[in-house]
């Protein structure tokens, strides 16, 4: 029997309501294989938590998270009760830093059964690899003097190995998809960090000649995503082009709802992290209509980190199969609740015995 332990983080609003979902499909799935079992350990650490303590997560938190396998993260943030820069880069950020989860990857398909708000003549499967732990989100920076005279000096840090590393593992991917890696770059606009990411990008593609290439301006990309996604394969990208890339995806995907992503540890050290791209969406939490897909295909993205990739296409298909029944939630133009979405998956799981 193959165990794995997961440390769970439901977090803030609509992620209390999915991610009891979530959970009750991953253990679905090792029912129907057999030979799988997960433990599950919950962690309440949320805006709550830190109303009650005055910090996202205890001193020893990432302690505790490291004694598992993986870390499932569902929604982060409730700007009524913590303002968001506290609650993100005190939990999901202060993870994703510490256990240098330094490549971020997000796909977007052409669903079946969802209706994209845009009509594309083929179907679109991509994925994005983001760079995760520098780039424009780097703390590098300040502000000095007050009034008329006020600066603020955010420090982009591009090092070679870090764009090296999430170059690569692009190029890897593509070496298992459709051998195509697109290059996110503003070359033309940022004249130090972006010819670097560049040249980088230039020297790994040489080790892969099997693998083709492109580099487009991010401007004119996130247009591409738009008008042409199925021309993509892999897209690598620095931390803030990625991050934009990702919701554009989820768009055309049909809702930032069915959205997945992974932050992964490539050196082996700490646990990779599981967590979907949608928020916490206090203005629906509640109402029983969060859609849970996001969160399952998280989980299906957990499945593929080990190995169980023969499982995590049948639980990709069958999400497919619920869908084109009609079973939906409001977000995707269906009158299905949470339960009823992650009850009907579960229910089609089970005949798979």
């Amino acid at each position: 029997m193959k165990k794995i332990d997961i440390s769970v983080i439901p977090g803030d609003g609509i992620g209390k309501e999915v991610m009891p979902e979530a959970l009750k499909v991953l253990e679905t799935v090792a029912e129907v294989h057999g030979g799988l079992s997960f433990s599950f350990k919950h962690y309440p650490w949320s805006c709550d938590y830190y109303i009650e303590h005055n910090k996202m997560m205890p001193e020893d938190g990432l302690d505790q998270l490291k004694e598992s396998d993986a870390v499932f993260l569902s929604a982060v943030g409730d700007p009524n009760l913590v303002p968001d820069h506290i609650s993100l880069w005190g939990l999901l950020v202060k993870i994703r830093r510490e256990f240098e989860q330094v490549i971020n990857i997000r796909p977007a398909k052409q669903m079946k059964g969802i209706q994209s708000p845009l009509v594309h003549p083929n179907d679109f499967d991509l994925i994005v690899v983001r760079e995760n732990s520098e780039g424009e989100y780097s703390e590098v920076g300040g502000r000095i003097h007050r009034g008329e005279d006020e600066v603020a000096i955010q420090n982009a840090v591009f090092t070679r190995k870090g764009v090296e590393r999430a170059v690569e593992y692009g190029f890897q991917l593509a070496q298992n998809r459709r051998g195509h890696v697109t290059s996110a770059t503003k070359s033309n606009g940022i004249v130090h960090s972006m010819p670097f990411w560049d040249s980088v990008f230039e020297s790994v593609a040489e080790k892969y000649p099997d693998v083709k290439t492109a580099s487009n301006h991010i401007d004119a990309l996130a247009s591409f995503f738009v008008t042409r996604p199925q021309e993509f394969d892999v897209i690598v990208a620095s931390n803030l082009f990625g991050d934009i890339l990702t919701d554009v995806g989820a768009a055309i995907m049909g809702s930032i709802g069915i959205a997945p992503a992974a932050n992964i540890n490539i050196n082996g050290k700490y646990p990779s992290m599981f967590e979907p791209v949608h928020g916490s969406a206090p203005d629906i939490y509640g109402k029983g209509i969060a859609n849970p897909i996001g969160q399952i295909w998280t989980g299906k993205m957990m499945l593929d980190h080990f190995g169980e990739h023969e499982l995590g296409n049948t639980l990709l298909q069958v999400i497919e199969e619920v869908l084109q029944d009609g079973i939906k939630t409001p977000d995707i133009g269906g009158t299905s609740s949470t339960t009823e979405v992650s009850d009907a998956i579960v229910t089609r799981l089970k005949t798979l015995k």
